[in-house]
């Protein structure tokens, strides 16, 4: 398949689809809808759910190729054994993860609120990985299956941007991954978080990866 590229900062971004996955991450109910986790923490998740309309015609047409397709959702085992008390007992919140919410128990594999918002709900063929941490690579064999499809590039969506977007994506480069973020298929709760966020990524000649909109990847694969 042919190489294609992407016009971003710093520079364009190339990538052959046959080695290249999306990674959509942690699009959940917990934080992207209202009642969920984030909004208890008191978040405005308007500003999550303006991700939602392009990553889903990305999801649409990266669906038309052979590209893998990789959703991650964070949370926890019931027990909650997987769950550090220093991520447990940080800060003050209303609701700790564990604990009942509107959308059943916070952050709790299996729970209503832990899944994916219906928008973005995987198909046949794609994979759901769950990550007790905020990086993807954490504890979910992510690198190794990777590593088995021949994945080399990674185009990167999801929330939030400066958590667990930025920590997949440095741990990503630390891997060898090419890393492209389509910056309207990210989302934050703080606005400054996400221009410093996408800065970062791209700063110094692409220190941790390439930042674009979704508007030039779509384009680039028309040719598919």
């Amino acid at each position: 398949m042919p190489e294609l590229f992407v016009d971003a900062e710093p520079y364009a971004f190339n990538f052959d689809p046959d080695h290249t996955a999306l990674l959509l991450i942690d699009m959940q109910r917990d934080f992207v809808e209202p009642g969920g986790f984030g909004e208890t923490l008191g978040n405005d998740v308007s500003l999550l759910r303006q991700v939602i309309a392009p990553l889903r015609e990305v999801l649409t047409a990266t669906r038309a190729t052979t590209m893998t397709v990789v959703h991650t959702r964070e949370g926890h085992l019931p027990d909650l054994s997987d769950c550090p008390p220093a991520k447990l007992n940080r800060g003050a919140p209303s609701l700790r993860i564990g604990d009942p919410g509107p959308k059943g128990r916070i952050l709790i594999r299996g729970e209503y609120g832990h899944d994916l918002i219906d928008e973005l709900s995987p198909i046949d063929g794609e994979l759901v990985l769950d990550k007790p941490g905020k990086g993807a690579f954490y504890a979910t064999g992510l690198h190794e299956t990777l590593q088995d499809l021949g994945i080399r590039s990674l185009i990167v969506t999801g929330v939030t941007t400066e958590v667990c977007v930025h920590t997949t994506v440095r741990e990503a480069n630390d891997r060898g991954y090419e890393c492209l973020v389509l910056s309207d298929c990210v989302g934050s709760y703080f606005p400054e978080f996400q221009e410093h966020g996408l800065a970062m990524i791209s700063a110094q000649g692409g220190i941790f990866g390439w930042v674009a909109p979704s508007a030039g990847y779509l384009k680039s694969l028309e040719g598919l």
